[in-house]
């Protein structure tokens, strides 16, 4: 187990009596509020210094006001450092109102809009998608990738349009771990890796695979692939929490992150679980 602060990149909540999630139906163990509490709950003997929310996919027409929840919930635990919020970045031009305003709140550092859920592998490189994403470098603001294996590809050509944007690549690409794929996988993650202006969550890795049977066995070969080709100062531990609750829970998932990278120094191991998401998401404090 960690024996300092961690630092996670990638933390949802939701107040099922505030907003709408029209997926979670779909999701009986997810289906309820999840709230700071249950996160402190939830986390055991790990302790948290900061945290990122990540937008959890509410109904799109309330994506605004899923960002003044959080920023409420912000005065009451500063540890909530940086707010990731959706935009639909394919408007191109036309989402530029709503990137000025986000831009005025200090906690919104970078915004999402998942690709995995599109039928077209290319979608990101629509012309309106890739002007959407371009236009993040003006008002200082990252972009996490929510994609398939199938997308990675497209991806980094969306990345190497796109040069004043840092990205992070949130859950490895979601490779196919319960199948114990690697192709092509783990082809298409180094050539994106090559671009230095991608970095990647180390988050959502035990949902992948097996949920009922999974060990960090099954987990390292990703795991380290993906260390190995991003370098160990471009990585970020993710608890993805609550959605990982589906494989794990929380100290579960850090100690098997732990055990699998028990071979690498400390310097290394306390940048993944600190210092990276720190840097990227310019946390202060």
């Amino acid at each position: 187990m960690i024996d300092y602060p961690i630092i996670d990149s990638h933390v949802h909540l939701w107040d099922l009596g505030k907003l709408r999630y029209p997926w979670l139906g779909a999701h009986p163990v997810l289906n309820h509020t999840f709230l700071i509490e249950e996160f402190d709950a939830a986390r055991g003997p790990v302790e948290i210094k900061q945290f990122v929310f990540v937008e959890a996919e509410c109904d799109h027409s309330l994506s605004a006001d899923e960002v003044a929840w959080v920023t409420e919930l912000s005065h009451h635990d500063p540890r909530i450092g940086a707010i990731v919020a959706r935009v639909p970045v394919e408007e191109g031009e036309c989402v530029r109102p709503a990137l000025t305003s986000l831009s005025a709140n200090p906690l919104v550092k970078g915004i999402r809009r998942i690709i995995a859920d599109e039928p077209e592998s290319d979608f990101c490189l629509r012309p309106d998608f890739i002007a959407g994403v371009q236009s993040l470098a003006e008002y200082q603001l990252s972009f996490d990738l929510g994609v398939c294996p199938d997308q990675l590809t497209s991806v980094a050509q969306l990345v190497e349009q796109c040069p004043n944007v840092q990205f992070v690549l949130d859950h490895l690409g979601n490779p196919a771990i319960k199948d114990r794929q690697m192709l092509p996988w783990m082809i298409d993650l180094p050539a994106l890796a090559d671009y230095s202006n991608v970095w990647c969550k180390i988050s959502g890795v035990a949902t992948q695979a097996d949920h009922a049977r999974w060990t960090p066995d099954d987990l390292k070969p990703y795991v380290d692939l993906t260390l190995d080709v991003f370098g160990c100062d471009r990585v970020m531990f993710g608890g993805d929490w609550p959605v990982a609750l589906q494989a794990a829970t929380y100290p579960r998932w850090v100690d098997a992150l732990c055990e699998i990278t028990r071979d690498r120094s400390r310097d290394d191991v306390r940048a993944l679980f600190h210092d990276n998401a720190r840097a990227f998401y310019r946390l202060e404090g």
